[in-house]
């Protein structure tokens, strides 16, 4: 199933704008701790290029991407977010999700350390942060495991086995290509925006 929505143009000029209009819930210190967030990103990319995105516009675009899917995930007590980098999805998806337990899984040392500053800077409680490869970690299963630009649909399935269960819900933000690395036997929900394709796999839907 694919869903669609046409997007005006400049749409990412008002990042909280934007995110009102699409009617997106989020707690009153969202966007406060999203503010907080990127100017440390711009300090700490300067120095230790933790991402590719280096201006502001090309931020909010990165920030709406992670959070947009708020708007169609169902409730979950906890979250794996694999290969956070700088912190998207996960980090974002965190500030976002405040009752939700979120665990950020980054090997490389200075994106690892930049999660654990922001973690720290915005006494952002619900956040764990794992210097690992997932491969590394011990079983542990969450309602949610999201996954962003890591690597392709069957590899994540499989690196993510040990962290799911049958009402387990798998989150990974993709591009067109989505289509070709997808089989017909696995469940899943294809929510089409301007630049992303959001697959939603699931037993249950």
């Amino acid at each position: 199933m694919t869903w669609g929505i046409c997007f005006k143009k400049d749409i990412f000029l008002n990042l909280k704008t934007v995110l009102s209009e699409q009617k997106i819930e989020l707690p009153d210190d969202f966007f406060d701790n999203i503010t907080k967030y990127k100017e440390h990103l711009f300090k700490w990319n300067r120095v230790h290029n933790l991402t590719g995105a280096k201006d502001e516009r090309t931020v909010d675009e990165f920030i709406y991407d992670a959070i947009f899917p708020i708007s169609f995930l169902p409730k979950c007590k906890n979250l794996l977010d694999i290969g956070t980098g700088a912190g998207f999805p996960g980090l974002i998806l965190a500030m976002g999700l405040p009752e939700t337990e979120v665990t950020l899984v980054e090997p490389l040392a200075k994106r690892a350390s930049f999660l654990q500053f922001i973690k720290a800077d915005l006494n952002l409680e619900n956040v764990r942060v794992i210097k690992k490869r997932v491969e590394e970690m011990q079983s542990e299963i969450f309602d949610v495991v999201t996954s962003r630009a890591v690597t392709d649909t069957d590899m994540l399935l499989k690196i993510s086995e040990n962290f799911r269960d049958k009402n387990s819900k798998l989150l990974f933000y993709k591009g067109e290509r989505v289509y070709d690395e997808l089989s017909k036997d696995i469940k899943h929900k294809v929510i089409k925006m301007k630049n992303r394709h959001y697959l939603l796999i699931g037993d249950d839907l």
